[in-house]
């Protein structure tokens, strides 16, 4: 099941809300503490935006699924890519459709999940 921190921000983006800007440490608009155990929102100040309910997040479970599993492949990804130096040193020793092929099979290696886009 997705954390809380994923529906949040999924919630906020639903209603056109930046979750960057939104969710924070204590004193940002949105903040989520595990205090007892269980995650919570304890702080929800967003403008213009009511508190979810506990059933408006669970919609996001499923979605909230996916966007954890291509954030790993994300991380992933990124980590087979390499820094932009080594993805240039790359390039000048191997060539530019050296560097697509390695790159596309990067992505075959690490798919994205349901309707994820590379």
């Amino acid at each position: 099941m997705a954390t809380l921190v994923t529906k949040v921000r999924l919630y906020l983006e639903a209603n056109g809300k930046n979750p960057d800007v939104e969710i924070g440490m204590e004193g940002a608009n949105v903040y989520l503490v595990n205090e007892t155990g269980t995650d919570e929102i304890k702080t929800w100040n967003v403008s213009g935006l009511e508190k979810p309910t506990d059933e408006q997040l669970a919609t996001y479970n499923s979605a909230g699924d996916t966007y954890e599993a291509n954030h790993t492949v994300r991380l992933n990804r990124k980590k087979e890519y390499g820094t932009l130096a080594e993805q240039l040193e790359y390039i000048v020793e191997n060539g530019v459709e050296a560097f697509i092929t390695k790159q596309q099979q990067i992505k075959i290696s690490n798919p994205k999940d349901n309707n994820g886009t590379d």
